[in-house]
Order: structure tokens, then C-alpha cells, then sequence
């Protein structure tokens, strides 16, 4: 998962940033008139986001600019480089693991909610009937595979070795009855792999832009008590204490979100607030 400065750059460029290269945005300072610029994936961080620009934002005296990411993983290295001011799209694990595999230094704010990850199927509609030597896909990134196969384990399927944690992966396997066969996709793939394997684990974000519903399509759903993959708000270490970034961590974690977060997504998008 490890992406080069000059790809992730490029990458940023063709979304439009209107960013220079170089990303030393974070270098010139920034007035609290300015607009907070935030990576977002569409679904659902871009869509609340977009309620607290319509909604709240003005009465804060926020300026928002929303940049919508489809590849995820480009988010953390747009922010390292200055090419936006804050991102939305993450849980800790996740942020934990790619500070460690990128060296760099992104802290978050706060946490905001929680998308349940389910397995989902074509083929069968319980894990009673996933047939021997069936091909479950999975995120191939470090801590959503883990928690994937966490998902897996915590429902019978699979049995993992003591002590594996969120980065577990199929060397960490001691028991599977089925038999089962595990193919790592990224993430944003995931659900057009559900015309080509027997399930899918998937990452509720992209199961909600594929129109698939954890309560209502998952054949195994994983549990909000005492979860840890809430999604937070990011930014780079000593920027924390932005007054714009205070104020959208304020907005975020507001009644107001989240009732937007109740109605809007019914249960399959859980607030962490």
C-alpha cells in the first residue's frame, strides 16, 4: 500500500486540487478566514460534510472545501504534503498503521462514526450454507484485512490464533473448518468482486455506494460495542489547535450531525460521538 511522493502528487493534481506540486501549502500559515480544505470519500464522510457546509458551517464563520477522494489511500499522502488541511475517511488502526509504513506524523481529532464492515453474498443468504473451499475477498490493506478476518473469526467461521490483533492476517488462521479461500482486493473493488466469489467483506462506505445495506444484505455483520474502527478526523501533528479545524471538529461531533447521521443513513452508518 505504499505510495510514492510523486504518484500520490499526481494523483492529487488530476483531482483538481489547484495545489502546486510541491504541497507546501501547510508551510505558508493560514488565516481563519481561509477555507479548510478536507479529503473526503463520497460516501458518507463528503455527504455529512456537505450537511455541515449547507447547514452549520456558516454560523461558525467555517469555510468549507470539500475534495471527494475515490482511492482512499491517496488521503493520508495529500495531507502529509500540504495538498489539504485535513482528511475524513479513516479509523485509528488504519492511521496508526500507515504513520508507521509512511513515517509520517497524522494525529486525530476526533471520532465521528462507525461503519459497520459485513459479509455479504450472492450466492448464499447465511454463513450456514457457504459451501467447502468457497472464496471469501477481503480489503487487501493491513488493518481492514484484520478486521475482516476479526469478523470472520468472531462468527465462527475461522479461528484465530490467540493474540492476534488488527493487523491479523491468514498466517494468523488455526482453524478453518470450510476450508475456506481468501483473495485480498482493495478495498474500493470489493463490491463489483461479489459477481466473482462466494462473499465479500466489505467496508461499509463502499457497501453504501454499491447500495448494499449491513442490517438488511450482510449474512455476518460486525458489533458497535466496543469498537475501535470509529472514523475520525485527521490532521497533520500541530494542527490540532487550527481555530478552523476546532471548529469543524465541533460541527462534527454536533446534535445536530447526529441526528443527520441517524435519519439520513438508518442504522448502517453508527455514530461514535
Amino acid at each position: 500500500m505504499r505510495i510514492n511522493k510523486f504518484v500520490a502528487l499526481s494523483a492529487v493534481a488530476a483531482l483538481g486540487l489547484g495545489v502546486a506540486a510541491c504541497g507546501n501549502d501547510d508551510k505558508k500559515g493560514s488565516s481563519e478566514s481561509d477555507p479548510l480544505k478536507v479529503a473526503a470519500s463520497a460516501v458518507p464522510h463528503a455527504q455529512i460534510l456537505k450537511y455541515i457546509k449547507d447547514n452549520l458551517a456558516a454560523k461558525e464563520g467555517l469555510k468549507l472545501d470539500i475534495k471527494e477522494f475515490a482511492d482512499y489511500t491517496q488521503q493520508n499522502p495529500a495531507l502529509d504534503e500540504g495538498a489539504v488541511d485535513a482528511n475524513f475517511f479513516q479509523h485509528k488502526p488504519y492511521l496508526e498503521e500507515s504513520n508507521k509504513e509512511k513515517k509520517t506524523s497524522l494525529v486525530p481529532v476526533v471520532p465521528v462514526h462507525l461503519e459497520p464492515l459485513a459479509l455479504y453474498s450472492k450466492n448464499v443468504k447465511s454463513l450456514a450454507e457457504l459451501k467447502d473451499g468457497a472464496t471469501i475477498a477481503f480489503p487487501n490493506d493491513a488493518t481492514n484485512g484484520g478486521r475482516a478476518l476479526k469478523l470472520l473469526a468472531d462468527n465462527g467461521v475461522i479461528k484465530l490464533k490467540d493474540g492476534a490483533g488488527t493487523t491479523a492476517t491468514e498466517k494468523d488462521i488455526v482453524d478453518n473448518p470450510k476450508k475456506l479461500k481468501f483473495k485480498a482486493i482493495e478495498a474500493a473493488q470489493l463490491p463489483r468482486a461479489l459477481d466473482d466469489v462466494d462473499g465479500a467483506v466489505i467496508n461499509g462506505n463502499y457497501a453504501l455506494t454499491a447500495k448494499l445495506t449491513p442490517g438488511k444484505d450482510g449474512i455476518a455483520v460486525e458489533k458497535a460495542e466496543n469498537n475501535p474502527y470509529a472514523n475520525v478526523l485527521v490532521v497533520k501533528k500541530g494542527k490540532e489547535n487550527d481555530p478552523r479545524v476546532q471548529k469543524l471538529a465541533k460541527l462534527l461531533n454536533s446534535p445536530e450531525v447526529k441526528k443527520y447521521i441517524a435519519d439520513e443513513y438508518k442504522g448502517n452508518v453508527l455514530v461514535a460521538f
